[in-house]
């Protein structure tokens, strides 16, 4: 076994770094350019959930939620609901494998909160109710406070078949899932 010295393995470390240095350094620069791309990107401010029938339903709508300063909006239409309130949530997950609309999961609740009235002390996804007119039309436009557009993208929007009470535990007694609808990001120049 031929031993080498401290000189020499130092020679062959040194040359291993100067070589090495210039691609070291440049995945360095790249991860640091991906890094800061990554954190210019802009965030998405339009969102879209068309919503879709569950089980015996004839409930259709469209929402679009913008990203406002210190709220979401949420405006549009929803149809073939029966005259009256209907309570209006955003669901955990973006699931509709269902046909009753329940593997949407329960309300976004990232907070743990109870159910309740829209607020700080309630669940994210509490938006109260919808009212429908005499024709099962509502026409939506609500402000969700606090909320943050980019944290619900891909989550769902649920509308139930009866009123949210907006106390009871953990979902305020809204009855059955009539429509469900998938948050995507919305194509701005499609418009």
């Amino acid at each position: 076994m031929k031993l080498y010295s401290h000189a020499a393995i130092t020679a062959v470390l040194s040359a291993a770094v100067l070589v090495a240095t210039p691609n070291v350094l440049q995945a360095q620069e790249q991860h640091a350019d991906d890094h800061q791309a990554m954190h210019d990107a802009k965030l998405p401010k339009h969102a879209v959930a068309v919503l879709a029938s569950t089980s015996d339903s004839d409930v259709k709508g469209v929402l679009m939620l913008d990203q406002m300063e210190g709220f979401v909006r949420v405006h549009g239409k929803v149809i073939g609901l029966t005259p009256g309130e209907h309570g209006f949530h955003i669901h955990e997950f973006g699931d509709l494998t269902k046909a009753d609309g329940t593997s949407a999961g329960g309300h976004y609740a990232p907070a743990g909160h109870d159910h309740g009235a829209p607020g700080k002390q309630s669940h994210a996804g509490d938006l109260g109710n919808i009212t429908a007119n005499d024709d099962g039309v509502a026409t939506v436009d609500i402000k969700a406070e606090d909320l943050k557009l980019h944290l619900v993208l891909g989550r769902s929007i649920v509308v139930h078949g009866g009123k949210d009470d907006l106390k009871s535990q953990p979902s305020g007694a809204a009855g059955p899932r009539v429509g469900v609808g998938v948050i995507g990001v919305a194509n701005t120049e499609a418009k």
